[in-house]
C-alpha cells in the first residue's frame, strides 16, 4: 500500500509504501517527515472516485524518493514489493525496517535504515538517519534542476495503455506474432521516461474482449489508448495502429504499414516514436537508443522466439512435448542468430525441465553460460544457474544468483517464477506468495503459478486467499484444457482446484483422465498427489499416485520440495510416505 502531507516549501517529494497492517506507523512516520519539509504520498490520501491503481501508479512514478518500510506484514505483500522494485529499478529507494525485519531477496543489497523496535509512537530514535537517506536520494538542487522538466512532464498525466494488437491472419496460430509485437511496444514505451505506461498484465485483461476505447480508458484512468491488428501472410506484414484521445475519442495519430516481414524491427520503432512525438513528450538520447535495440537483428529467429516462448509461457513443467518443442524451436533461432542471448536462455530453461523433471540427458548449463557470455545482464539466464546451483547442493550460492536475476528482471514472468518455487523449496513459504502472485499475474494465462498458491496460502492458513487461488485456477485450466484437452498436466493442477470450489465429481474425472493419457509423468503425479492428500480427503491413493515419483524423480530439489510441501502435512505421519522419502533421499545421496 502506499496521504500528502507536507510542510512549507516541499523539499522532496516522497512516495510511501507499507502494509496495511503497519497503517499506524505509516501515518506516524509520515507526519514526521512531513514536519521535514517533505511532501509524503501514502494511499489513504486518494481522492473519492479515483482509480485506484493508476493514482499510486501517478504519485509513484513521481516522487523523487520511495521510502518502504519493511516488517514481517510488508515482506509478505505483493503490492509492497512491487512498488519497492520500482524504487530500487530507479534509484530512488531508501528501505526502512522496523522490528528487526530483514528485507525479501532482492532488496537486501541496499543500506537499511533500521528503526528498531519503534511501534508509531512519537519519532523514531534513528529519524536524523531516514531523514539523511531521503536528503542523498532526492539529489542536490542542480540535479533536480536538470530533471525539472522531465518530472513535470510526469506529473501532467500524460499515460497510455496499449491494448493487444488483434490477429487479422487467419490463423489462431499466429496469436503468438501479434501478441509478441504487443509486448515490444509496451516495453518500447516504458523506456520513456515522460509516459505511464499501464503494465502488459493488466493491458491484456482486455484481450478478446468488444469494448469502447473510451470505456477502457476510463477504467484505467488514462489519457490515451493504442489499439492495433496485425495480419502476416508470408514473407509480407500489416500492421495498423491508431492512438486515441481518451477525452474526445477522437485519433491522435494513425498509420498502416505493408512490409516485407523483414520491415518487422523497423516497424515497432517507426510506431513507438511516432506516438512519442504525436503526444510532444521529450524522448532523450539514451532513450531513443534502448527503443532501437533489440536481442536479435534476425527477423527468422525473433519470429521463432516468440513462438518458442509462447509454448513456454502456456505449458506446464510436466509438459514434456512442449519442453522438447521449445528446445526445437530454439535451436532453430539460434541457427539464425547465433548470439540471440535470449534463445540460448529460453533453451537452458526448458533443458532444466527436460533435466530435472523428466530424466533426460540433456545440458542446460552450456546453454545458459552461451546465453550470459552474450548478455551478462539477462535475468533468465541467471534463474537457470540457479537452479543448477540448488541442484548440486549450494543454496546460498543459489540464492545469489537468484537475488541478481532479481535485481535484474524485477518484471520477467520466469524470474518471479523461478525464485518463488526456490524460496519455497527452502521451506519459506510465506516469503514465496509474492512471487507466485506476480508471476500469476503477469500472463493472464498462467495456471501453474495460480495453483501453486493453493499451496502457499494452505500452508499459511489463509482460507480466503486459498479459495480465491483455487477459483483462479479453475477459471485458467477451463480455458488452457480447451485448447489442448490432453494435457495432464492441466488436468492435474485442475483437479485439486475443482475439488476446493466444491467441484468434487469433476476433479475426481480429470484425475482418471490425467492418468490414463500419461501415466509416466512425474509432475502431473505429484500435483496430483497434493490435491487428493487433501481436499480429496484419499490419502491410500495419494501414497500410490506418489509412489512412481519418489521411485525415478532424478532431482533432489524435487525431493526438497516435497519435503515442504503443504499439501503433504496430512501424509507426513504415514510409514509408507516416510519409507518412500527415505529410500528417495538415499538413492539420490541426500544427507540432509
Amino acid at each position: 500500500m502506499a496521504c500528502i502531507i507536507r510542510g512549507g516549501n516541499p523539499l522532496a517529494r516522497i512516495f510511501l509504501s507499507y502494509a496495511r497492517e503497519d497503517a499506524g506507523a505509516a501515518k506516524q512516520l509520515a507526519e514526521c517527515i512531513g514536519r521535514a519539509d517533505h511532501e509524503v504520498w501514502w494511499d489513504r490520501h486518494i481522492q473519492g472516485g479515483s482509480r485506484f491503481s493508476s493514482e499510486i501508479d501517478r504519485a509513484l512514478k513521481g516522487a523523487e524518493v520511495v521510502v518502504v518500510i519493511w516488517t514481517a506484514a510488508s515482506i509478505e505483500s505483493a503490492w509492497v514489493q512491487d512498488e519497492a522494485a520500482e524504487g530500487r529499478d530507479t534509484g530512488r529507494l531508501v528501505p526502512v525496517s522496523l522490528g528487526g525485519s530483514r528485507p525479501p531477496l532482492g532488496f537486501r543489497q541496499f543500506h537499511t535504515v533500521d528503526l528498531g523496535p519503534w511501534n508509531g509512537e512519537g519519532e523514531p530514535k534513528d529519524l536524523g538517519d531516514l531523514l539523511g537517506a531521503i536528503a542523498t536520494t532526492a539529489g542536490s538542487s542542480a540535479l533536480k534542476t536538470a530533471e525539472g522538466a522531465e518530472a513535470e512532464q510526469k506529473h501532467h498525466g500524460i499515460s497510455i495503455c496499449v491494448l493487444p494488437f488483434v490477429n487479422m491472419s487467419g490463423d489462431p496460430e499466429q496469436e503468438y506474432f501479434s501478441d509478441g509485437i504487443t509486448e515490444d511496444i509496451i516495453t518500447d514505451l516504458s523506456k520513456v521516461s515522460a509516459l505511464l505506461v499501464i503494465a502488459r498484465n493488466t493491458a491484456f485483461t482486455f484481450k478478446g474482449k468488444v469494448m469502447d476505447v473510451k470505456d477502457v480508458a476510463r477504467a484505467l484512468d488514462v489519457t490515451h489508448v493504442l489499439e492495433g491488428s496485425v495480419r502476416k501472410a508470408g514473407d509480407r506484414v500489416r500492421i495498423t495502429a491508431q492512438l486515441i484521445d481518451s477525452k474526445t475519442g477522437g485519433h491522435v495519430w494513425a498509420d498502416r504499414y505493408d512490409r516485407d516481414l523483414t520491415d518487422i524491427f523497423a516497424i515497432q520503432d517507426e510506431i513507438s516514436k511516432a506516438i512519442v512525438a504525436a503526444l510532444r513528450v521529450k524522448l532523450l538520447p539514451e532513450e531513443k537508443k534502448a527503443i532501437e535495440t533489440r536481442g536479435t537483428s534476425s527477423v527468422e529467429a525473433y519470429n521463432l522466439y516468440l513462438m518458442a516462448r509462447q509454448q513456454w509461457t502456456e505449458s506446464g513443467m510436466g509438459d514434456v512435448r512442449r519442453q522438447e518443442m521449445i528446445v526445437r524451436i530454439c535451436k532453430q533461432a539460434i541457427s539464425f542468430d547465433p548470439n540471440y542471448a535470449e534463445a540460448w536462455a529460453l533453451m537452458a530453461l526448458a533443458q532444466s525441465q527436460l533435466r530435472f523433471w523428466h530424466g533426460m540427458d540433456v545440458d542446460p548449463q552450456a546453454a545458459a553460460e552461451r546465453a550470459l557470455a552474450i548478455n551478462p545482464n539477462l535475468a533468465e539466464a541467471h534463474c537457470v544457474k540457479a537452479h543448477l546451483l540448488e541442484e548440486e547442493g549450494r543454496p546460498a550460492e543459489a540464492t545469489e544468483e537468484i537475488e541478481t536475476a532479481i535485481r535484474l528482471g524485477p518484471e520477467s514472468w520466469e524470474v518471479n517464477r523461478e525464485a518463488a518455487r526456490l524460496i519455497f523449496r527452502q521451506g519459506r513459504i510465506a516469503d514465496s506468495i509474492p512471487y507466485f502472485e506476480k508471476a500469476a499475474a503477469l500472463i493472464e494465462s498462467d495456471w501453474h503459478n495460480s495453483s501453486m498458491l493453493i499451496s502457499c496460502y494452505r500452508g499459511t492458513g489463509d482460507h480466503d486467499q486459498l479459495v480465491r487461488a483455487a477459483r483462479m485456477t479453475v477459471e485458467r485450466a477451463d480455458k488452457a484444457i480447451a485448447k489442448d484437452p490432453s494435457n495432464s498436466a492441466i488436468l492435474a493442477a485442475g483437479s485439486a482446484a475443482l475439488a476446493i470450489v466444491g467441484e468434487e465429481q469433476r476433479g475426481k474425472e480429470w484425475i482418471d483422465r490425467a492418468l490414463l493419457l500419461d501415466p509416466d509423468n512425474l509432475n502431473m503425479r505429484y500435483n496430483l498427489a497434493c490435491g487428493l492428500a487433501t481436499d480429496q480427503n484419499d490419502p491410500d491413493r495419494a501414497i500410490e499416485v506418489l509412489e512412481p515419483y519418489f521411485k525415478t524423480t532424478l532431482s533432489a530439489t524435487h525431493i526438497r520440495h516435497a519435503e515442504v510441501d503443504p499439501d503433504f502435512d496430512l501424509l507426513r505421519r504415514d510409514p509408507r510416505f516416510k519409507k518412500m522419502l527415505t529410500d528417495a533421499k538415499a538413492r539420490l545421496g541426500i544427507t540432509v
